[in-house]
């Protein structure tokens, strides 16, 4: 999975923590951080496949692939690993589409098989988005 056309800017506070900042329109307007390391744990707020360009790709599968490429990319950012991610949550607009997700997500993690949850929701941020997705992991 290619993560390199996410970009990510890093900022270190007074208190240890490091965070990774994306171009989310919404991180500034709500007070947020794409990922967050504090120690050990990354842990990696609800992401919506959106393109670069704020497009979004057409199908759900596509839009979570998105999505996990952009959590990679975040991960990595702060000096983790995809491998490292222990639990996912993802939040979807069409349960029935659970398959088509579930299948992109077990493409991505594989073996790693992280603890996850896939719940249904009315609306997510953009009327766009079909899939929202949260990741937690442990370095080390």
């Amino acid at each position: 999975m290619s993560s390199s056309d996410v970009l990510i800017r890093i900022s270190q506070s007074d208190d240890g923590r490091t965070r990774a900042s994306t171009s989310s329109k919404w991180e500034p307007i709500i007070g947020y951080c794409r990922a967050i390391r504090a120690g050990n744990i990354i842990a990696v707020t609800g992401t919506v496949g959106i393109n670069l360009d704020g497009s979004y790709p057409k199908t759900a599968a596509e839009q979570t692939r998105r999505a996990l490429q952009i959590i990679e990319a975040s991960i990595e950012s702060l000096g983790g690993k995809l491998n490292q991610v222990i639990r996912t949550r993802m939040f979807v607009t069409d349960i029935s589409q659970w398959e088509q997700i579930g299948r992109v997500h077990g493409e991505v993690f594989g073996d790693m098989r992280p603890a996850t949850t896939m719940v249904q929701v009315v609306k997510l941020i953009d009327d766009a988005a079909l899939v929202e997705i949260e990741a937690d992991a442990v370095i080390g």
